[in-house]
């Protein structure tokens, strides 16, 4: 038989391609590859996704494929490959690089790029005195630099940005259309000669440098910028997704003037350092501590703190950690290198409300805290925080870091993280969105066969904050032309995005997962509640696209319970239509309300009633106690008896209550406070353990959190007794005086004691895999010894990777639940 002739063996495929493919330098690498392979063709973006015609030979075609789906771009994530044969077209001789289309007919598949922090090749460009980006703050190319914040529309072309208004100047044009260079169809590529530029404002706004936006010089901005910090000044500065308020970290009475004008008295600040070299004199951390540190993403990262450096005492006051964080922005790079000092920058906020993108509303809102404003002159379309991370390393039977357990824990998903989103095996009949909680608040919907989970929009007690929950909303709908068929709230009505979902169903109620089938006829948009630490667990769940049941830990400061009670500390037996809960920790009364959750001694007053008389409380010679007065303990003795008070079974206000007792707190004046005071405690017993310094701080105390029955109805179910351990706890502090020590001893004991109760329950559960979630498992020494204890017992634990297990988990919760329903 002849062989086959050369043109017998043409074939022509298209290729769907969908993920995160725009933005991301996919469509150069493809002419890249198309030009090795020889084969012939186009590429093109659209609003679902990058769609290949290839031509050639087999094994040429077969190559290419190959070399696409092996080595993508780096920042490029391929969800899904879809091939088609297609008619061999005689006449092509070359591959090109199409126009993108849009078409507003059909639903965006693609998924956006999160904003990466500034590539090595861009630094070496900004460091070149012959290069046209030497020492320009906005330097970028198609590995680096803005995307989900600059985005106004999709397909990600220019126009679709906050660049539109920048006309190229010939130089970044010709890189911009050369399929060979690395700032091809980079859309914020500029330079110095064609792009956005800074200025030094007042605080009010007045142009202190340059005297027009056409004569600014970014380096004479930062130079005069730097100087300010060094003289003590608080600036406010531009970044990606919103405004900084920056100051000399090593200067006590900066950072105490930035505490004072901001309202914010001890939530710890991040810092800035200009690179690894000046982060190494002031913190301490593992391999992997360091590698996430200066990842791309370059997230705040809480690392141990050195003693006795000169980062003042006020950035983070009482805590052996730091939130530390590298310059991710070309601004933020050519700023560090000229002031050489770390420097706290936080999020330029109004207490209690999202981040500011404008400077007119830095000089409404914050005229006050700021002495100057560095701005400059690209809109921020999408606001987007700072992400923080921590890393969560639990240690094997011999001390050693299990590398297979190790992972990086989620606090805050922003920048460089969110969007998240990941393409389910199948495509969905119906789009659902899920409006998440009242505090730390995320969006989360599902269109075709993908899910999307928004950066972090924060809590929603505010006009303001609820303003930027609906153009968040308003973002992702016009990037996607979503819109939903189902909405999923949390089962509390009068949460925000509670009532934002009713009010978008009309009159007509959401339904309970308990109601029967036949209640469910709405509609459209249909409306499903979902109780909050079920959607907590599902969180969890959804990330690791698990659909079997679970044994779910759900610990945190509360959330509405199926029986309309606050709960907090529970054990649930989850699967995606239902929760069923096993047990939970004693219900404690909440004197007073909120004022218990501010007063933490209100806390512990609750749980010693429940073991001791007045008099015996009277008697106890705790400090915070003592600062009592007589009528003041009466009457909240009398609020107790009564019993008609909230009670909670929250594990968070365990947490306060201890902090309080041991004298570490006596006031909550944030969220999280207590948690990061005991470990820190428990971080310190440790220590001493180690360099065996005190034989106090040896493993010998121990407070069972024992179990008992609570008689609901008729059904007696497990209860675990808080106020006994805590009469435990208080006898022990009464018998002997409380050292630094014993203090930490204590604190370490307590968190034992609640790890020890987690990894018992789960022991009995061996087939179901485990989730630990809520924000009280953000404490670092709970989860790490929660994982090492359940891991040595045979336990598999579901990661939550880059979802945070805090309120902020919520909205893929929801939307997971929805989409089982």
């Amino acid at each position: 038989m002849d062989n086959p002739s050369p043109e017998a063996e043409l074939q022509r495929k298209q290729l769907h391609i969908t993920g995160i493919v725009q933005g991301v330098g996919f469509r150069p690498l493809v002419y890249r590859y198309a030009k090795e392979c020889q084969v012939t063709g186009s590429v093109l973006n659209n609003a679902m996704g990058v769609t290949i015609e290839i031509q050639g030979h087999a094994a040429q075609v077969a190559r290419f494929i190959e070399q696409l789906t092996t080595n993508p771009p780096p920042l490029a994530r391929i969800d899904r490959i879809s091939h088609q044969a297609l008619t061999i077209e005689g006449n092509e001789t070359d591959f090109v690089i199409l126009h993108s289309e849009h078409d507003d007919a059909t639903g965006a598949q693609v998924a956006v790029a999160a904003d990466k922090s500034t590539c090595q090749d861009c630094l070496e460009d900004m460091q070149d005195p012959n290069n046209r980006h030497f020492g320009y703050a906005f330097t970028n190319c198609t590995n680096c630099g803005p995307r989900y914040t600059i985005i106004k529309a999709l397909p990600y072309d220019r126009h679709n940005t906050a660049m539109a208004d920048f006309a190229m100047c010939p130089e970044c044009a010709s890189a911009y259309q050369n399929p060979l260079d690395r700032r091809y169809h980079a859309q914020p590529v500029s330079c110095r000669h064609c792009g956005p530029t800074l200025r030094l404002t007042t605080a009010l706004g007045e142009r202190i440098y340059p005297a027009s936006w056409q004569t600014s010089t970014d380096k004479q901005v930062l130079l005069l910028a730097a100087e300010r910090l060094r003289q003590g000044h608080i600036l406010a500065i531009k970044g990606l997704g919103g405004f900084h308020l920056v100051c000399d970290a090593t200067n006590d009475a900066a950072v105490s003037a930035l505490r004072q004008r901001k309202q914010r008295p001890a939530k710890p600040l991040a810092v800035m350092m200009a690179d690894r070299a000046m982060a190494t004199e002031y913190i301490t951390g593992s391999a992997r501590e360091w590698q996430v540190l200066c990842s791309q993403e370059r997230p705040i990262v809480l690392m141990n703190r050195l003693a006795n450096t000169a980062i003042s005492a006020m950035v983070a006051p009482g805590l052996n950690k730091l939130g530390i964080f590298l310059p991710y922005t070309p601004l933020h790079h050519l700023l560090m290198s000229l002031f050489k000092r770390p420097m706290v920058a936080t999020s330029a906020n109004v207490s209690g409300e999202p981040i500011i993108t404008a400077s007119h509303d830095i000089t409404r809102y914050l005229s006050h805290v700021v002495d100057a404003i560095v701005d400059h002159d690209r809109p921020i379309i999408n606001g987007c925080d700072d992400s923080v991370v921590q890393v969560i390393e639990p240690t094997n039977a011999h001390g050693n870091v299990d590398t297979e357990l190790s992972q990086v824990q989620v606090l805050r998903l922003a920048r460089g993280y969110a969007p998240v989103s990941f393409a389910l095996p199948a495509p969905q009949k119906l789009s659902i969105l899920a409006v998440g909680a009242q505090q730390k608040n995320t969006l989360a919907f599902s269109i075709g066969n993908n899910v999307f989970l928004s950066p972090h929009i924060g809590d929603l007690f505010s006009v303001g904050a609820q303003d930027y929950f609906e153009r968040t909303l308003a973002t992702f709908s016009r990037l996607y032309q979503f819109s939903a068929n189902c909405i999923v709230r949390d089962k509390h009505p009068d949460y925000a995005p509670s009532r934002w979902a009713d009010a978008q169903t009309g009159a007509a109620p959401c339904l309970d997962i308990g109601q029967p089938s036949s209640a469910r006829l709405l509609s459209a948009p249909q409306c499903l509640t979902v109780q909050h630490h079920h959607a907590h667990v599902l969180s969890v769940m959804a990330i690791n696209q698990h659909s079997g049941p679970v044994l779910g830990f759900s610990f945190d400061g509360t959330g509405l319970g199926d029986d309309g009670e606050l709960w907090g500390g529970e054990v649930l037996i989850t699967t995606v239509k239902e929760a069923n809960r096993l047990m939970h920790f004693e219900p404690i009364a909440l004197l007073g309300g909120e004022m218990a959750i501010k007063q933490p001694v209100r806390l512990l007053l609750a749980l010693l009633f429940e073991q001791m008389s007045l008099r015996e409380v009277q008697l106890l010679p705790l400090p915070i106690l003592r600062s009592l007065t007589p009528t003041t303990l009466l009457n909240l003795h009398k609020i107790w008896q009564h019993g008609n008070t909230l009670r909670s079974t929250s594990a968070g206000r365990l947490f306060d209550a201890l902090a309080c007792a041991l004298g570490l707190i006596d006031t909550t004046l944030f969220e999280g406070q207590a948690g990061m005071a005991l470990e820190a405690a428990a971080e310190r017993a440790d220590a001493r353990e180690l360099a065996s310094l005190d034989a106090i701080a040896s493993p010998a105390l121990h407070f069972p959190l024992l179990c008992r029955p609570e008689i609901s109805g008729s059904d007696p179910r497990p209860c675990w007794g808080s106020s006994a351990m805590f009469k435990q706890i208080i006898t022990l502090l009464s018998e002997q005086p409380l050292t630094d020590a014993r203090r930490d001893a204590i604190a370490r004991a307590f968190i034992h004691a609640l790890g020890d109760a987690v990894c018992d329950v789960a022991a009995q559960y061996k087939p179901l895999p485990i989730v630990l979630c809520g924000g009280v498992f953000q404490n670092k020494y709970l989860l790490e010894y929660c994982l090492k204890k359940l891991n040595a017992q045979g336990n598999q634990v579901l990661s939550s990777q880059q979802i945070p297990i805090n309120d902020g988990g919520i909205a893929l919760g929801q939307l997971w639940y929805g989409l089982h329903q």
